[in-house]
């Protein structure tokens, strides 16, 4: 009898620790994070941000942002009225690229000679040739452009006024966020605010290639109720397009709470829904690879104010950061996020958020 105990003991503290081994190890592999609240660094010649729309590193680990100077209230800009209301501030220029230590680089954009710059301005990308892509989302911004790092002017896609709808070719319709395949020399754009779709272009010459909806279907511009997970259209905003290793290109359909993913010809794969009970404006703002080997993938959630870090594969769940605040690491409308090569996060905030943050990989 004591034998069969004894037995059994091992047994039960060989399962325990089985069990234990386990579990440790499939969380040592999630990431995990803690907030610099030391970045970035002071904006020289009196410069404040307005709601900052926008983030993306390129391969030397720079991060760049994009944010909307119209924003700025006279309060915030009290030294730009006449006469002067206060000591600070003047508006920044929209584009500023920071180095990862947060040390501000250079800044440059806004209306210029060749282009429309938009009205209210809405992502930005680093492609892997170093070109600079940003967008807007006002009601008349249906356009995308793309710049060299030193804002040289290279290339638009739309213009302005009229959108004519989520199957004309030429006009872009409030278009939120782009991604460019080196390879094919396509950019796809994640359109947007007011059509409901993914179209995609020549990067080079801005000749369009093809578009699709929901599902890889034709889009449609009927209203139907948002936050389904099921829906058979897009809901606006299409919030992001992000283009993985394997070729698959994952959606943000913000509004309906889910992720599609799709082959790069549209054809539809799988979907993955996300804190289905969110109203207001989604819970898929925008998505980032966590890692190298995009085992992991970031959500911004922009109404719950969190970053969701899930499994690609699966769409499982691991663990979330942030919460709705004005604190270092919390957040007010977190809208989009970005990551460099050794794992730290980047944030950035709309609304009367108004900043960017950084968080670094802990594990």
């Amino acid at each position: 009898m004591k034998k069969m105990i004894r037995c059994g003991l091992v047994i039960a503290l060989v399962a325990v620790s089985c069990s234990t081994f386990s579990q440790s190890q499939s969380s040592a592999k999630a990431p995990e994070y803690k907030v610099d609240a030391s970045w970035p660094k002071a904006l020289p010649n009196n410069w404040i941000l307005g709601q900052v729309a926008g983030v993306a590193t390129d391969k030397n680990d720079h991060v760049w942002i994009i944010h909307r100077p119209l924003t700025i209230t006279d309060d915030e800009k009290g030294a730009t009225l006449t006469p002067k209301r206060s000591k600070c501030c003047i508006p920044a220029p929209p584009v500023l690229e920071f180095d990862k230590k947060g040390n501000l680089l250079q800044a440059w954009g806004g209306p210029g000679n060749g282009y429309n710059w938009p009205k209210n301005e809405h992502g930005i990308y680093i492609d892997p040739n170093g070109n600079v892509w940003v967008g807007g989302n006002d009601q008349a911004d249906h356009m995308i452009l793309k710049f060299t790092q030193q804002g040289k002017f290279l290339l638009q896609i739309g213009s302005p006024g009229a959108s004519l709808g989520s199957n004309d070719t030429t006009q872009l319709g409030r278009p939120a966020h782009m991604n460019v395949d080196p390879i094919a020399n396509e950019v796809y754009i994640a359109d947007g605010y007011l059509n409901k779709r993914v179209i995609v272009f020549d990067s080079n010459t801005g000749n369009y290639k093809r578009h699709w909806g929901a599902y890889g279907n034709m889009p449609s511009d009927e209203k139907i109720p948002n936050f389904n997970p099921t829906s058979t259209q897009f809901a606006n905003p299409v919030h992001c397009v992000r283009l993985m290793k394997d070729n698959t290109l994952f959606v943000c359909d913000r509004a309906n709470n889910r992720i599609q993913v799709f082959e790069k010809s549209g054809k539809f794969i799988r979907e993955m829904a996300f804190e289905t009970d969110t109203k207001g404006s989604g819970s898929v703002w925008d998505l980032i690879p966590a890692d190298s080997n995009q085992k992991y993938i970031l959500i911004a959630d922009g109404t719950n104010n969190e970053i969701t870090v899930i499994e690609r594969d699966t769409g499982r769940k691991l663990s979330s950061f942030g919460r709705s605040g004005r604190n270092a690491g919390e957040f007010h409308w977190v809208h989009n996020i970005a990551v460099d090569s050794e794992g730290s996060v980047y944030t950035t905030e709309v609304d009367t958020g108004k900043r960017a943050q950084k968080f670094m990989r802990t594990q």
